[in-house]
């Protein structure tokens, strides 16, 4: 069989599939951290930062990734590839993607099912997609792209929302199983996202995590919510990762632990950045109830440089 050319000129080979964190939880970097973070020494866990945030050459942003990356793994989490938009992917930005991929060696590497560009336009937030076959081949085409390009698979995360298409055909966990299926990519489940959009749309999160592909899950986000009211003056969640996780999102990812295993967990907190203990702090929880129901992981997690 004759090997395909990827969108770069190269010739396509297997993909490769980068060691498993284990079962250890992490944080989102953030730079004013850095001092506290470098002054503790390694630690059990890693952490993740934006890729958009690390596209320039060089400079203080990439000197302080770097003396991250000396002793911790590394996710690299994208927020601007839009993946459901419908036009072509923006060949520089999977470029710039592939070569902060090949510089840090993540365990982990995630995209979100949003899209964020219309025309020459880019929006700031991660828009919802029409749940419908068109959708479905426009994303599968979009994550093998991606997926060439970086030559290794990626987690899908599900969104949060705000307001569903009545166009869609398609229940969102039957759609992402289906990307997954079709593309090989894995999934990332950020449960704060399920609790949003189960409060925001009046669905049970417990019922949309049973018919979640669990088995697909390699990494689970956790994160603060901000509580609003809409027009009519009903309760409207925001995924503002600004605050600590809530209870009832802890409960849910008790329950997830139990039934998926232990798998990389982090603590998304993007704005309102507390001081180094207390995000620490929400990222003990989480390893506690990581240990609690796969205590072996105590020994297996290694981070190997």
């Amino acid at each position: 069989m004759t090997a395909a050319t990827g969108p770069f000129g190269s010739t396509t080979a297997p993909l490769r599939f980068p060691p498993s964190l284990g079962g250890v939880a992490g944080t989102s970097f953030k730079h004013e951290h850095l001092a506290a973070i470098l002054a503790s020494g390694p630690r059990r866990g890693f952490f993740e930062v934006h890729a958009e945030n690390y596209m320039g050459a060089g400079g203080p942003p990439h000197r302080a990734l770097e003396a991250i990356r000396r002793d911790h793994p590394l996710s690299l989490h994208g927020v601007c590839m839009s993946i459901g938009g419908p036009q072509p992917l923006d060949k520089t930005h999977l470029s710039r993607f592939r070569d902060l991929v090949a510089r840090y060696q993540p365990a982990l590497v995630s995209e979100h099912l949003a899209w964020s560009t219309h025309d020459n336009g880019f929006f700031n937030d991660l828009l919802p997609l029409p749940y419908t076959e068109a959708t479905l081949r426009l994303v599968c085409d979009h994550i093998d792209q991606m997926q060439e390009a970086i030559r290794q698979p990626i987690l899908l995360e599900n969104p949060s929302t705000y307001l569903a298409f009545v166009e869609s055909t398609i229940g969102e966990s039957d759609f992402i199983r289906s990307v997954a299926e079709r593309t090989g990519c894995g999934l990332l489940l950020d449960i704060n996202n399920v609790f949003v959009s189960a409060t925001n749309h009046g669905f049970s999160a417990l019922d949309y995590l049973n018919d979640f592909p669990l088995s697909r899950v390699g990494e689970i986000h956790l994160a603060g919510h901000a509580e609003q009211t809409d027009y009519e003056g009903d309760l409207l969640l925001i995924d503002s990762h600004d605050g600590p996780v809530a209870d009832a999102v802890w409960k849910l990812y008790d329950i997830v632990v139990q039934r998926r295993g232990a798998v990389p967990t982090l603590i998304e907190w993007d704005s309102k950045i507390p001081d180094w203990p207390v995000l620490q702090a929400e990222a003990a929880a989480a390893q506690t109830i990581l240990d609690r129901y796969h205590p072996s992981a105590r020994t297996g997690d290694r981070h190997v440089a």
